[in-house]
């Protein structure tokens, strides 16, 4: 029985999920045959391995040339991970446990309050049994989360992404503001923006925009999300712009005064294994929802 000697060994979890990478590396003989067979990128299974070498505190495999090779540590493991792994799946059969289809979607916050009632309304009719759930990042994340196993379906704004995916639509990008507030009437005083922290595209796009009408700008609040941003320009304290249809946000209302933005566009990734027909759903409901580029002028008019 592997002992780790270690003041905090109570608080320290050996995870299924992290155990099968390991058992499916001895199997399958690698890195990338084990992350075929488990749908799993190799980044993920490469991280799974890390996570257990945490736990145990010694390193599990090692590159011998291009084939991999277990340690002492990472054999001691490996006997008590298809121990682990046996006893989990036998009680699971013991007490009939249903395996109930779970779907996780990553979305864009600014595009969370479209797409999401029409995704799940199409989801909820075709796949009845299916659990879904969402989760809402910033893009870099919601890719890095997808890569590491952590989502299965991934819906980001493709000029923030290195990372190439699914067209699905645009969202126009509008100038919004407290009712109360107004711009400054003196021309050498700055407009007060409002936007989410660097690195963010719809920032950038609002900089920009404003630099090519003359438009001196002070980032005078700033999130770290855009509840956050959102939040500031309500309280009062400078204009924003925000990627929405309809009407504007709660507490804010739209400026026409300011200088028109181009959309941003929206994609989708998926995670390798993921159903072909639950992720089709996903794209064609969004697709469904979202303007796209030819209609994305008229709606910025309208």
């Amino acid at each position: 029985m592997l002992i780790v000697k270690s003041p905090t060994a109570m608080n320290r979890v050996l995870d299924i999920t992290p155990l099968r990478s390991l058992i499916a590396i001895a199997d399958e003989g690698g890195f990338h045959r084990a992350a075929s067979s488990l749908d799993l990128t190799q980044s993920a299974v490469s991280q799974h391995i890390r996570r257990l070498e945490s736990v145990v505190g010694a390193p599990l495999v090692e590159r011998d040339g291009r084939r991999t090779r277990f340690t002492a540590a990472g054999e001691t493991l490996l006997t008590e991970a298809r121990r682990i792994l046996e006893a989990h799946d036998h009680a699971l059969t013991r007490f009939a446990v249903a395996q109930t289809p779970q779907l996780t979607v990553g979305v864009t916050e600014h595009a969370s309050d479209l797409i999401l009632p029409p995704v799940i309304a199409r989801l909820g009719a075709l796949f009845p049994e299916l659990k879904v759930q969402f989760r809402f990042d910033r893009t870099r994340r919601l890719n890095d989360t997808l890569d590491q196993g952590g989502i299965d379906i991934a819906v980001f704004v493709a000029e923030a992404s290195e990372q190439s995916g699914v067209p699905v639509g645009m969202l126009p990008l509008r100038w919004c503001a407290a009712p109360a507030w107004e711009p400054p009437t003196d021309p050498d005083e700055p407009l007060p923006l409002v936007a989410i922290e660097a690195p963010c595209t719809i920032r950038s796009i609002a900089l920009r925009v404003l630099a090519e009408h003359h438009i001196a700008a002070n980032v005078v609040g700033e999130g770290a999300y855009l509840a956050g941003a959102l939040n500031a320009a309500r309280a009062g304290l400078g204009a924003t712009l925000v990627a929405f249809r309809g009407t504007a946000p709660e507490g804010l209302i739209e400026r026409l005064d300011m200088p028109p933005a181009p959309g941003i566009h929206l994609s989708v990734r998926t995670r390798p294994g993921i159903d072909p027909e639950i992720a089709s759903t996903v794209v064609q409901a969004m697709r469904a929802t979202l303007p796209h580029e030819r209609s994305l002028q008229s709606l910025l008019t309208s």
